[in-house]
């Protein structure tokens, strides 16, 4: 699938390695699972660290961890299923990650403005979504009622002028 990256398309320089295969050199992502089980081992390598958390995995698991890592994927398995958007939010908020979220899976692009919202930069997205179509697909929300992570004004603040 194609990255595309704070609005443009993206080498992914991560691997995705899976529960019990060897760690390549170089950036890496691994699950949550391995992640708590080898956590010291992961976290003492001198290579950027990516976990990915399925839909139904908090990030409150990675804890002060956080915040060591490169990269945090977020699995969209339905489009439906929206709790990665507030996985995103949390990660954002509470947690205080500033490295790349990156959204994968089965998403809209109907949702990709709200992903954004919410703290979502990096998107492994169908073939079918060009980078016009992402583009396009971000610009549709001009105005918004509801505060989120990326600090924009909300309706009701514009109205009183603040």
């Amino acid at each position: 699938m194609p990255l595309i990256r704070n609005g443009a398309v993206a080498e992914n320089l991560f691997t995705e390695v899976v529960d019990g295969a060897p760690l390549p050199d170089g950036p890496t992502v691994v699950s949550l699972t391995r992640f708590l089980a080898d956590r010291e081992t992961l976290l003492a390598r001198n290579a950027p660290l990516g976990v990915r958390l399925k839909s139904a995995e908090s990030p409150a698991a990675l804890g002060e961890d956080a915040a060591r890592l490169s990269l945090i994927v977020l699995e969209f398995p339905r489009f439906r299923d929206g709790r990665a958007f507030s996985w995103a939010r949390m990660l954002r908020t509470r947690l205080g990650y500033r490295g790349e979220i990156r959204a994968t899976g089965d998403f809209l692009t109907d949702q990709l403005a709200f992903m954004t919202r919410v703290g979502i930069d990096g998107f492994e997205v169908p073939e079918k979504i060009s980078l016009e179509l992402f583009q396009r697909a971000l610009g549709e929300m001009r105005f918004v009622y509801q505060p989120s992570t990326d600090g924009r004004r909300t309706i009701p603040e514009l109205r009183a002028g603040s």
